[in-house]
């Protein structure tokens, strides 16, 4: 099954910015929906969809980076409520490695799991 080019330009993107951060062997991509589900030292980290890269972060970093232009909530399917969780990012921000590894550092510290849970 081949996939999309627009997925699999997003899923450069993503491994260039792991490669950034020197984890590329951490990165992981599973098919979802129509996308690809990204997991960065087995916890999941951004979902890629036709609507683009978007990354889940921790609602502290959600609020930072809505506010760069061009971002927004993932959006699932038509119909559906906004993603709580999921920030799309607009191709600028996804192309440009060293911000998006931030972020991707972000939403992998967003994952760590946290004492006394």
């Amino acid at each position: 099954m081949s996939m999309p080019a627009a997925l699999e330009a997003l899923r450069r993107e993503l491994e260039d910015a792991a490669i950034h951060l020197g984890k590329p062997h951490d990165l992981r991509f599973k098919p979802m929906f129509g996308g690809l589900m990204a997991y960065l030292d087995e916890q999941p980290c951004a979902w890629l969809t036709p609507a683009g890269l978007a990354l889940k972060l921790a609602p502290s970093d959600q609020a930072v980076l809505l506010q760069h232009a061009g971002t927004a909530r993932l959006i699932a399917k038509p119909g559906a409520a906004p993603s709580r969780h999921y920030i799309v990012l607009p191709a600028a921000l996804s192309r440009d490695t060293v911000q998006l590894a931030g972020w991707l550092a972000k939403s992998a510290a967003a994952a760590l799991p946290r004492s006394g849970r």
